[in-house]
């Protein structure tokens, strides 16, 4: 699914919310699936984005320092 999103210009996410297995029979950590969904979106020609550009995209604050705007100020605007 994460792979097909990419291939039409779309965004994914990965992790244990979503799969709890590396392969068949073989439990995975969020880092590892990461790792996997990073090579797999390199492979077909995607760029991954660091944590604070997907901050800035998602209009997240940053949670070390605080900056940033949470998307709900930028309502109405």
């Amino acid at each position: 699914m994460a792979a097909q999103a990419v291939l039409l210009g779309g965004h994914a996410r990965v992790g244990l919310e979503d799969n709890l297995y590396l392969e068949k029979g073989v439990l995975a950590t969020n880092a590892q699936l990461v790792e996997k969904a990073s090579s797999l979106f390199e492979n077909l020609g995607a760029r991954v984005m660091s944590p604070a550009e997907t901050r800035a995209h998602l209009k997240l604050r940053d949670p070390r320092t605080g900056q940033g705007r949470p998307w709900t100020e930028d309502r109405g605007r």
